[in-house]
């Protein structure tokens, strides 16, 4: 039997311009909202990333945060 989908948690969350517009175009290719399409990416996290890829787009997009805060 399938899980019911039901928010228990609301995030504030922030994202930058092209993290909003990644989102909204990802979710709107799935037919999700943003929120179905953010749970759909974290409950299924392992499988929908490459952990070699992630790991490097995360050291990149360390190194120039400080920079982006600006």
């Amino acid at each position: 039997m399938a899980e019911r989908f039901k928010p228990t948690r609301r995030v504030n969350l922030a994202l930058t311009e092209r993290g909003w517009r990644n989102l909204k175009k990802f979710a709107k290719e799935a037919g999700l909202d943003e929120g179905e399409a953010i749970s759909f990416l974290f409950e299924n996290f392992n499988s929908v990333t490459n952990e070699d890829n992630l790991t490097h787009r995360l050291r990149l997009f360390n190194a120039e945060l400080e920079a982006r805060k600006r």
